[in-house]
Formats: structure tokens, sequence, C-alpha cells
């Protein structure tokens, strides 16, 4: 792929992330048009989920047809070109009326995170980078912490019913006994971004799914984070455990959360 090609990708993605994000808050803002169900156990879905895959999926069918595209809700299958989507990242914050949820659109050429923009429109942020060049957060310059003591840092930990919860119990304890504040914001693609930010200082999760951490990976790294080898084996298919922190923190959290 030519930068050519790849920035025709990028300012793609960020029209679309802004096109997607009045879609969303039309739905967020009218909570009686949510029609939420349940998948599973705090695993939420709204009607807002798919009307916003379906558009990004129509979008980008249209724009490039000769990539393939993976959504939360569609699914699909990889290729050397791929779009990677979680149309609302936070489902469960979104049907509460919580603002902490977002858009990602993600893009991996022959497996490498490329693209990445995350748009939380109810925060008014638009998180994104392009492989070589730089994090932005609103168009303006972003970069971790450079946070170097656990016992300062602040750690947000993702939990889902995939992994059994008394997994979950024993990071949050080493991390408490490390003198590290342990929390959780619900987002897990918010949470690496919030890290490139520099306002938090790491994220972790026993297991993720691709979409929820694809863009995230690229703006992370362009900011100077530490991450895993996420799409190792099947991490594009199945998912992996996810690592993103400042690289000062990155050893002691691997023996924290088991994450290498």
């Amino acid at each position: 792929m030519t930068p050519t090609e790849r920035d025709l990708r990028y300012y793609a993605a960020l029209g679309l992330a802004a096109e997607a994000s009045h879609l969303a808050l039309s739905y967020f803002n009218k909570r009686e048009s949510l029609g939420i169900t349940m998948k599973g156990a705090q695993d939420w879905l709204t009607v807002a989920d798919g009307k916003v895959e379906d558009f990004l999926r129509s979008r980008l069918s249209e724009l490039f047809p000769n990539d393939s595209v993976i959504g939360e809700e569609g699914g699909g299958r990889a290729s050397d070109a791929v779009w990677i989507l979680d149309p609302i990242d936070g489902t469960a914050n979104f049907a509460h009326g919580d603002r902490n949820w977002c858009i990602s659109i993600g893009f991996l050429a022959n497996r490498e995170p490329e693209i990445g923009v995350v748009a939380a429109p109810a925060l008014g942020e638009v998180y994104a980078a392009r492989r070589g060049a730089g994090a932005t957060l609103n168009g303006d310059a972003i970069k971790v912490s450079g946070a170097a003591d656990i016992a300062r840092a602040s750690v947000e930990l993702g939990w889902s019913t995939r992994i059994p919860a008394a997994s979950y119990l024993k990071v949050i304890e080493r991390g408490y006994a490390a003198g590290a504040a342990v929390r959780r914001g619900g987002s897990g693609t918010l949470g690496l971004c919030h890290v490139a930010h520099g306002s938090s200082d790491a994220y972790a999760e026993l297991h993720i799914n691709a979409w929820d951490v694809a863009a995230a990976i690229v703006i992370a790294r362009e900011a100077g984070a530490h991450v895993n080898d996420f799409f190792a084996g099947e991490g594009i298919a199945r998912g992996n455990p996810i690592l993103c922190c400042t690289p000062a923190l990155a050893e002691r959290l691997k023996e924290i959360t088991g994450i290498v």
C-alpha cells in the first residue's frame, strides 16, 4: 500500500467518524429510540450499534470496494487490507446515558495496524493516528504520561464474562498491593486512548476483541505507549489479552497482569 493510498483511508476514516458521530448522538439523545436488548450478561446491544455499523460498512464498501470489513455486530473476515469497526464501544454506558462511549474505526494492512480513528462525540473528543505520523486529540499532538512509579500510577482494568471473575480479582489484588490506583471506565477503546493522552497510565484486559482495540492500538503506539503484540496468533478472529501502558511501567505491569 502506497503512502497516498493510506492517507486517503485516513482522511476517509476521519470523515466517516464525524458522520457516524451525528448518527450515534441522534440515538443517545433520545433514550426512547435505543431499543435496548442483551446479547448476554452485561453484553448490551442497542439499535444504534447496528445502525452505525451498517452506515460505516456501506460507506467503506463504496469508497474502498477491495477492502474487507470486520465489525462487532456483522462479523467478517480479515484480508491484507481490512477495516475493523466497533460502532459503539461502551454500549452499557451508552444505554445508561453515560457519555463514556465511542466509535472505533481501525485499518490494518498485512496484519499491521496502520490507521486509527476513535470518536467520542458525547465527550467532544476525536483521537486519530497513522503509523509513523504521531497521534492527536482534536488535532493536537498527544503523548503518554511518562509515569514510572507503579505506586503513583492510575491503571484501568477491563472486565468481561469471557474470563472467570477470580482471575480479574487476582489482578486487582496484585495491583492494589503494588500501590496502583485501579479503576474501570467501561470502554476498552477509550481506556487505550486515555493512556495515549496521558490521563491514565495503563490499560489492561485479560481478553478483549479486535474491534475494541484495532484503532486505539495505533493511537497509543503513536503516542509512545508500550502495547503488547495483540494481533499475534488468532488475535483478529478470536481476540487476545491487551496491555497498554507507559514504557517505564511495562515490566511491572507484566508481572501484575500476566500479560506479555
